[in-house]
C-alpha cells in the first residue's frame, strides 16, 4: 500500500472523506447527484479481479457501508454502483444515490452533463454530514 498514488483525475474531481482499511473514500464534487467514490489504496490496480481474494471481499463490505450511508441519507430511488475505467483506468468504483427527479434519471449519470461543483459552504457542510455518517 506504500506506493498506491491518487490519480491526477480523481484527486482534482473529488474531495476525500475518509479512508477506510482498503479504500480511499471520495466525495465526487458535482452538486447534481450524492455520488461517493471508493478507491482501493493498492498500486497498480484496474478491475476487480486484479485485486488480492481478501481484499475482494474487503471491497464488497466497503462498498455495502458506503451504499447504505447515501440510502440513509439521502432517500434515493436507486443506487447506482459502476467501476467503468474507460477514461481513468486506476480501480475506483461509483456509488450514486440517483433520484427519478434528478438531471441525468433514467440515463447513467457519466457523462451526463458537465459537473456542477458545489459552493464552498454546501461542501463544507457535505462533507461534514458524511464524514459522521462514514465512521
Amino acid at each position: 500500500m506504500s506506493n498506491f498514488i491518487l490519480n491526477d483525475t480523481l484527486a482534482a474531481d473529488t474531495v476525500e472523506l475518509t479512508r477506510w482499511p482498503l479504500c480511499r473514500v471520495l466525495l465526487m464534487n458535482d452538486s447534481r447527484y450524492p455520488w461517493i467514490i471508493l478507491v482501493p489504496a493498492r498500486a497498480d490496480m484496474k478491475e476487480i479481479h486484479d485485486l488480492a481474494p481478501a481484499d475482494q471481499t474487503l471491497l464488497i463490505s466497503e462498498l455495502d457501508r458506503a451504499s447504505r450511508v447515501l440510502a440513509d441519507l439521502f432517500t434515493p430511488n436507486k443506487i447506482n454502483v459502476g467501476a467503468l475505467g474507460n477514461i481513468v483506468s486506476q480501480l475506483h468504483i461509483h456509488v450514486v444515490a440517483r433520484h427519478a427527479d434528478d438531471d441525468a434519471w433514467p440515463g447513467p449519470v457519466w457523462g451526463a452533463h458537465t459537473p456542477i461543483p458545489y459552493e464552498q459552504t454546501e461542501l463544507k457542510n457535505l462533507t461534514e454530514q458524511l464524514q459522521n455518517a462514514l465512521q
